[in-house]
């Protein structure tokens, strides 16, 4: 009987990041380490799946230590550590580069402002919709919107900010700008920051009376275009069916993928990873996720215990996701970037991340310290037999 069709799973834990990079202080990310600090603050994590698969032996590797995650002595799964080549520490640079794209220059960073945008980028936006704008600055979006709710919905005037990544964000509540109208602000302002070089454009809808406003999940991410081929697109030419789940799609803008589930936060999105393994497909096939509640709910929020938890139910539901892996299936476990919730300021952090290689039959090995996040790339190319890639060395998966 012939063998199924491989599927393999790459999970990014958004902004579970393992250590600060050589160039951290560049950034003022000096002394970051996502994974260790927040274990730290909650007395020890309680990850029992990332600990067998040697999350702590990754650690190691620089010989950091997380509390609660010892190295283990026979890891199941082949673990290490990557580094972002690419200049930056946003999720669209991360993304990019595990999808073997490594950028030679930094996206746009806006400064922190007031004002922080060009007077002409918000000129076009204000006579292309005739509202003025609030904000203009850089923020963490609960904390602006909290700050000017009351006078967005007493006026209409959308509220506008950025942060330290390369974005611009727009806010709205959704009594006071229909979504749609939202998305089509984004639209444009999207094509006005093509020039610029602007990594992303986010509607930020949200809903509640004052003291008590709430993002919605109708969040909407407009990326800038990728400059270079992905991974994607010599697998779809090898026979890979290509599948994106949660803001994956939004981050590539959708571009080379054959299917696109656009799921709203970490549950939904395991779910629709666990519901696409027992269904199974009909050809090879590479699932890209990204669980985003860990860096948007608790790491730009600087909640340790937050963000640990998440970590936990992910944990968890890896547990019931491996018995469904047969023959040369794998889960890949890693992340884009740092969010540091002990680390001032509300940003993220520029850092190591894990690669964990879990599935039946893998031989663990220790794949020690990557130079860049495209190896990953360059090793699902390589597993299906697919074209290389200029960028990255391929390890075994």
């Amino acid at each position: 009987m012939p063998a199924e069709p491989r599927i393999l799973c790459v999970v990014v834990i958004d902004s579970f990041g393992m250590g600060a990079l050589p160039d951290a202080a560049a950034y003022g990310d000096a002394g970051a380490h996502t994974a260790a600090h927040q274990a730290a603050a909650v007395g020890g994590a309680r990850w029992p799946v990332l600990t067998r698969w040697g999350l702590g032996n990754a650690a190691a590797l620089r010989g950091d230590r997380i509390a609660g995650v010892p190295p283990a002595a026979r890891p199941e799964a082949s673990s290490g550590l990557m580094a972002l080549r690419s200049p930056g520490k946003d999720t669209v640079t991360g993304h990019w580069e595990l999808a073997g794209v490594v950028l030679d220059k930094p996206l746009k960073i806006f400064a922190p402002g007031p004002p922080s945008f060009p007077p002409d980028l918000l000129d076009a936006f204000r006579v292309e919709f005739g509202t003025d704008v609030l904000g203009d600055c850089a923020a963490s979006g609960t904390e602006i919107i909290r700050r000017l709710g009351g006078e967005h919905c007493r006026t209409g005037h959308p509220i506008v900010y950025t942060s330290a990544d390369s974005v611009v964000q727009i806010a709205a509540h959704e009594a006071a700008v229909p979504v749609e109208r939202l998305y089509a602000m984004c639209a444009f302002m999207r094509k006005q920051c093509d020039v610029l070089q602007v990594g992303r454009v986010i509607a930020r809808p949200f809903e509640g009376g004052a003291g008590n406003y709430r993002r919605t999940a109708r969040r909407k991410d407009f990326a800038m275009a990728v400059p270079g081929a992905t991974v994607m697109h010599p697998l779809r030419r090898a026979g890979v069916r290509t599948v994106a789940i949660g803001k994956i799609g939004d981050i590539f803008n959708n571009a080379g993928f054959d299917a696109v589930y656009p799921d709203k936060g970490n549950d939904a999105c395991l779910g629709r990873l666990e519901s696409l393994l027992r269904e199974r497909f009909t050809q090879p096939a590479f699932v890209f996720v990204n669980l985003v509640d860990t860096d948007m709910v608790h790491g730009h929020r600087r909640d340790p215990r937050g963000y640990h938890d998440a970590v936990a139910v992910i944990d968890k539901r890896l547990a019931a996701l491996s018995p469904l892996l047969r023959g040369g299936d794998r889960i890949i476990v890693t992340a884009d970037h740092g969010c540091d919730p002990c680390h001032p300021g509300t940003d993220h952090t520029r850092e190591y991340v894990p690669v964990l290689v879990f599935g039946p039959g893998h031989v663990p090995e220790d794949l020690g310290i990557r130079p860049t996040l495209a190896d990953l790339a360059q090793s699902l190319a390589a597993a299906f037999g697919a074209e290389p890639l200029e960028t990255g060395t391929a390890f075994v998966l």
